[in-house]
């Protein structure tokens, strides 16, 4: 494994490039020369526009819809890069797809976060920089180093400045299942603010039903924290036991990951709750965006993290 290059690139592919631009802007720096074609049969094409010899490379990619297409084409540019003769290889994943298959949950089942794993290593990346994983243990998944930023440094102090002038006995964080507990619990900690869980029972893939609310959310502004946002139903299902059952004033919620896939955005608008706040991980389209959606930047973030891992300084203060 390489262990340094003698200079930053930022490169893009198709899934983020915005992020990637934002990314390359806020460390000064243009973002790299390179293109990415799908020829009519499907395949991908990756055509690198500069040098990239002895450099400390990094590509940004969510592998998110389509999943399949997205990481093709990471990997195919970070093989592209490799025989380029970069000097070390990081793999940017804001979004990493097929997070959610993480183990056998019956027989004959795959495990394919491992096996995209598998594939980013074999391709030739050097480590991985990513955002709240579905499961924390997937870092142990790859055979390379992995820096796992998290979202809630950035998600906590929108919400602090929302609500700087209210009382914090009157906001009270909410984990929408006991998976997602520990992530609500720093949450509430960086607002200082009670917690309360709603407690589910999932019926099969995507569907969900709300059971109760342990906790006490009366007559308080409630956030909802989760990793991620996929059809919604577990949200807005959340969000009405939150406001009927447990009587609070007001439903907000967040989420790092915003995959909006099938009836998502059409069960948020119908829904309770006033406001949801995202970030970029995953693009949205304009003609999708719902007034009730709040968009913040990663870039920031993985610009300091990049900025660190080149300067082989400690990531860990970004989320501390």
């Amino acid at each position: 494994m390489n262990l340094h290059g003698k200079d930053i690139k930022i490169f893009a592919a198709n899934a983020t490039p915005k992020v990637a631009a934002q990314i390359a802007r806020n460390l000064g720096l243009p973002l790299g020369k390179s293109e990415v074609r799908h020829f009519s049969d499907g395949e991908i094409s990756v055509n690198i526009g500069e040098s990239v010899r002895g450099s400390d490379v990094f590509v940004v990619q969510s592998t998110c819809r389509p999943v399949n297409d997205n990481l093709m084409e990471l990997l195919i540019m970070i093989d592209a890069f490799k025989r380029a003769s970069a000097g070390r290889i990081t793999a940017v994943v804001p979004y990493y797809g097929y997070a959610r298959q993480d183990r056998k949950v019956k027989a004959r089942e795959p495990i394919s976060a491992k096996l995209c794993a598998n594939l980013i290593s074999v391709a030739g990346a050097d480590r991985v920089l990513t955002m709240d994983l579905h499961a924390s243990q997937i870092q142990g998944f790859f055979d390379i180093p992995v820096d796992h930023l998290q979202g809630v440094p950035l998600l906590a102090p929108y919400f602090g400045s929302r609500f700087s002038g209210e009382p914090r006995e009157e906001i009270v964080v909410v984990s929408p299942d006991l998976g997602s507990v520990a992530r609500a619990r720093k949450f509430a900690e960086r607002l200082d603010v009670s917690l309360a869980i709603v407690d589910k029972r999932r019926q099969r893939a995507n569907v969900s039903e709300v059971m109760n609310i342990i906790g006490d959310v009366r007559g308080k502004k409630a956030i909802i924290v989760d990793d991620m946002i996929d059809t919604a139903g577990t949200l807005c299902n959340g969000a009405q036991a939150i406001l009927e059952k447990g009587g609070a004033s007001e439903v907000y919620a967040c989420a790092t990951h915003g995959v909006l896939s099938g009836p998502a955005l059409e069960r948020i608008e119908q829904s309770c709750i006033k406001e949801l706040v995202l970030l970029d991980t995953i693009p949205i389209p304009p003609e999708k965006m719902l007034d009730k959606i709040t968009m913040l930047s990663v870039a920031p973030v993985f610009a300091e993290a990049i900025e660190r891992i080149y300067e082989d300084k400690p990531v860990s203060p970004l989320f501390v």
